[in-house]
């Protein structure tokens, strides 16, 4: 396969790219884990990163583009609304192809949404036409060993298909386990996964650069595609996330699938929030995962919400405002309540 891009001979090829997947259940902190990785990229490197969402919107995308730039060697893309593995890899494909084309990167690093299904995204990347462009590295999945107790996760087959295939296990947010936890996480994973696979413990996502490298131990036989999972979204006449957008509109997406639901909107950029009330908003939300970027009264926001609480993040910048929200099952008031943050109330027009 020959990828090239506008600044290089077309007989360029790009070959044996170190690619690592960053895995992991909703809310575990993949993305503050790719957020640490990337300060920790020589500043020669040119990083590309493929970023998989389950909502139709698109937020991590933001997120990391809010403190990560091309000058600076970073290079993001992002495919909203599900599993990317999913119509045979096609929207991933198309989507990874650019990326390369564009970044030519010295490394690749790819974050499947919480609930997509990892087996099936490594089938893509070592699918014949890969072979020579990636060279897949240890696969990380992070998890949250307190969430052993709970038999939502536990019985989840993306869950335990993310520990199978990992090369190391991180169990993250380690300042808030007990002994007990430390030991269930290592008793799980010696059940489900690999024989050689490590086990480590972190905070914040903070992950050493040094854990990414060696080759991946998986070995997943590609088989036609055949997918049990079902995501129940419309196919639009243009993606959701790149309509463009008129004053003062808002647009908003559902998706569902792996028993939970998520809704998300776009804000046309000259809509601004009041810092206040939308604080207190997200703050109070009870749902299962939130993400959003705001342009407020008090300036460029992110917002990462899980079941430990909400976190801010100051940006320096975003284009419009976005928020996703996953949950098991949705409240029907959410777009009144997020009217009333509005400075200037806008209709809201799905």
């Amino acid at each position: 396969m020959t990828i090239s891009s506008d600044n290089h001979s077309q007989n360029d090829k790009i070959l044996a790219v170190p690619t690592n997947i960053i895995t992991g259940f909703l809310g575990v902190g993949k993305t503050s884990a790719i957020l640490h990785l990337l300060t920790q990229k020589p500043a020669d490197e040119r990083w590309a990163v493929l970023v998989n969402e389950f909502g139709e919107i698109g937020i991590d995308g933001g997120l990391l583009k809010g403190q990560h730039t091309e000058e600076q060697g970073v290079f993001i893309r992002e495919v909203p609304g599900g599993c990317m593995c999913c119509t045979a890899g096609l929207s991933m494909q198309i989507a990874l192809n650019q990326l390369l084309a564009k970044a030519r990167p010295d490394r690749l690093l790819i974050e499947p949404t919480g609930l997509g299904h990892p087996k099936e995204v490594i089938q893509v990347l070592t699918a014949p036409h890969y072979r020579e462009v990636l060279s897949l590295q240890r696969t990380l999945t992070l998890v949250d060993a307190r969430k052993l107790s709970e038999n939502r996760y536990i019985s989840h087959e993306t869950f335990n298909q993310q520990i199978q295939i990992a090369d190391v296990v991180v169990g993250n947010k380690a300042d808030m386990y007990s002994q007990d936890d430390c030991e269930a996480l290592q008793a799980y994973v010696k059940t489900w996964g690999k024989e050689d696979v490590a086990n480590t413990y972190t905070e914040y996502g903070k992950l050493p650069l040094s854990m990414l490298d060696g080759p991946t131990l998986s070995t997943i036989k590609v088989a036609p595609p055949h997918h049990h999972h079902h995501h129940d979204h419309e196919p639009a006449e243009a993606p959701v996330q790149e309509v463009p957008l008129q004053q003062q509109e808002i647009v908003s997406a559902g998706n569902e699938g792996e028993g939970f639901e998520s809704i998300g909107w776009r804000f046309a950029p000259d809509i601004v929030f009041n810092y206040e009330k939308l604080h207190h908003l997200l703050a109070s939300l009870q749902v299962e995962r939130l993400k959003g970027l705001f342009i407020t009264d008090d300036g460029v926001f992110g917002y990462n919400k899980t079941a430990d609480g909400l976190t801010e993040m100051e940006l320096d910048d975003c284009m419009e405002s976005r928020l996703e929200i996953i949950a098991e099952t949705l409240d029907d008031n959410l777009e009144a309540l997020l009217h009333q943050c509005i400075d200037e109330p806008a209709d809201f027009n799905p």
